[in-house]
């Protein structure tokens, strides 16, 4: 298992390009499935849950063609209602396949899909089941696996009782194809979400509203193939933005769309971040005294739930008490203990608000990345701490983030990666 070795308090400077936002191209590789035809997905980020997923497409019939940061998949061949359970439970977006296979070929059997564990005893996807009863299917399980069949779907009038970006991505491109209309209410927002919606309507289908709290899609024979563009990764954005702040650090991230972080952008202004923000860029320059601010994650347009672990690193360097609350993921608070290994003065209140004290000296440490945000936060607190930290199962980090070390090192960091 590959890991990181850091030494920290080294000078960063230079310019970082944001890639292709992995919560969008997750979802637009499975939504191939609903044309038959070859389509062209560009700015697609090279990274460990997009290998899996195109690994999984492959395997569902489809095939591929890859180059520098895009994708040629010809979904003509489509014909397993079989998901591998050595890909599928390996990432949690696996379940987004599940809604193209059904209404392309009637039915879907699939295991229950892996990913990060951040949540208190797994993550479920009732919610997703709740919508494909919804519309009509039938649904099996066992201890290992479940089928769903779909004879009659249908059109549906459907609220959401927990808000969640991917069952809205799901069920909108699922309803793509099926007779009738259906109406989502309480949606999430996120911009992913008006993205798919956008290439999904350039190839003929008719959703109206992605992007609000209600979506309606007239339900169309069939879509076609073509092109589609991955939006920036705003949460790739907003990390290296907290990172550049921790470090205090002049780094401009280029590629990125900062409309898309005016929840963070508007707590820098509050506790004295400077920065200036353009059409497709972000300049950061270096803070003299950063205020503490407390944070309660939301659903988009609020705090991002991604963005709760680095945020988390950056109050440790302000110069006062900061609360943090999430309220997304159960437990997703418990990698603040590494933190604490570190030097960092946090209490944990309970699973879901911790205390941070600031400002703290860090000191390097052996550490392990538990999930792909969590990572990033050990990175950032690895290039201000004092010394030599090692991050083991930075396997999680590359889920996420395309080549960190190599554009790290670009910056100035000494970072570097141990087989």
């Amino acid at each position: 298992m590959p890991k990181f070795i850091i030494s920290g308090q080294k000078p960063l400077s230079g310019t970082i390009a944001v890639g292709g936002a992995k919560n969008m191209a997750l979802k637009v590789i499975p939504a191939t499935i609903l044309a038959a035809g070859k389509t062209t997905i560009k700015n697609l980020p090279n990274i460990e849950d997009v290998d899996k997923s195109l690994e999984l497409i492959v395997e569902l019939g489809a095939k591929i063609e890859r180059g520098k940061n895009f994708v040629e998949i010809d979904t003509s061949g489509i014909n397993q209602i079989d998901f591998p359970t050595k890909l599928a439970d390996k990432f949690r977006t696996s379940v987004m396949f599940v809604g193209p296979i059904l209404v392309r070929l009637g039915e879907a059997k699939f295991p229950h899909p892996g990913g990060c564990v951040i949540g208190a005893g797994g993550r479920p996807i009732d919610l997703f089941l709740e919508g494909f009863k919804a519309f009509g299917a039938e649904i099996q399980m066992t201890d290992r696996d479940y089928h769903i069949t779909a004879k009659n779907l249908h059109g549906a009038d459907y609220f959401f009782t927990t808000v969640s970006v991917t069952v809205t991505e799901s069920l909108m491109m699922t309803a793509t194809l099926i007779p009738g209309k259906t109406i989502l209410r309480n949606c999430a927002m996120e911009p992913e979400i008006e993205a798919l919606a956008e290439y999904l309507n350039s190839q003929g289908a008719q959703i109206s509203g992605a992007g609000t709290a209600t979506i309606t899609i007239e339900g169309v024979e069939k879509i076609s193939a073509g092109e589609c563009q991955i939006i920036p990764d705003r949460i790739e954005a907003g990390s290296f933005a907290l990172l550049a702040a921790a470090s205090r650090s002049e780094i401009t991230i280029t590629n990125c769309n900062p409309k898309h972080l005016l929840s963070l952008l508007s707590i820098f202004t509050k506790i004295g971040i400077p920065y200036e923000a353009g059409a497709d860029y972000l300049k950061m320059k270096a803070a003299t005294d950063i205020k503490p601010y407390d944070i309660k994650t939301h659903e988009y347009p609020g705090f991002p739930t991604d963005l709760q672990s680095p945020y988390l690193v950056l109050m440790t360097q302000a110069n006062g008490t900061s609360l943090v609350q999430e309220t997304i993921y159960d437990r997703r608070l418990l990698w603040t203990d590494m933190l604490s290994q570190m030097g960092a003065n946090i209490i944990m209140c309970d699973p879901h608000r911790v205390v941070v004290n600031g400002p703290a000296k860090l000191y390097g440490k052996r550490l392990i990345s538990p999930d792909i945000r969590a990572g990033i936060a050990l990175v950032i607190a690895a290039l201000i701490a004092d010394g030599v930290t090692e991050i083991d199962n930075i396997y999680q980090i590359d889920r996420g983030y395309e080549k960190l070390d190599e554009r790290l090192i670009a910056l100035g960091a000494d970072i570097k990666r141990v087989e």
